[in-house]
């Protein structure tokens, strides 16, 4: 299954296969930092807003597609409180992976990161901290970078079958 966090309200792009689709929301709330996903209600956060199973669904996804503005370079805010409130998604407990100190996985699955980002005037230096930023993410859900994407308007990107 593809799970697709966008901060497009209305989202038009065509998707190929079985899909869950993440849209903004007013009634997101932010992540706290409390730590009762992993302590209290392991893999669920605490905070009952309708994104609380966020990190199940990205324990059920094979692949995990971000489509966002892009701001300096990372996710828009919408986006990015989608994806802190997705920390359940690991183990608080750590593993070393290539030399590096990572959370453990919660979840079987093996996810490949995509990203689908838009924006009139993404600079050269936004391109490559976007770049580093998604490979990071797939570096701490032990995952892949699938794909990484750059377009000027929203309309140019809705013509892409994700």
């Amino acid at each position: 299954m593809k799970l697709i966090i966008t901060d497009l309200e209305h989202f038009r792009n065509p998707v190929s296969g079985e899909h869950h689709i993440i849209a903004p929301d007013d009634n997101i709330r932010h992540c706290i930092g409390c730590f009762g996903c992993w302590t209290k209600t392991p893999g669920i956060c605490v905070i009952h807003d309708g994104y609380e199973k966020t990190g199940i669904a990205m324990g059920k996804c094979t692949e995990l597609i971000y489509v966002s503005n892009c701001c300096y370079g990372g996710f828009s805010p919408s986006v990015k409180a989608v994806q802190d409130r997705a920390i359940s998604y690991v183990h608080p407990d750590f593993v070393m992976r290539d030399g590096e100190m990572h959370h453990k996985r919660r979840y079987k699955n093996q996810i490949s990161l995509s990203a689908y980002f838009y924006g009139e005037n993404i600079s050269d230096v936004e391109k490559e901290t976007a770049r580093n930023i998604l490979q990071a993410n797939a570096d701490n859900f032990d995952g892949t970078v699938k794909t990484i994407c750059f377009y000027k308007t929203i309309q140019e990107l809705e013509k892409v079958v994700l």
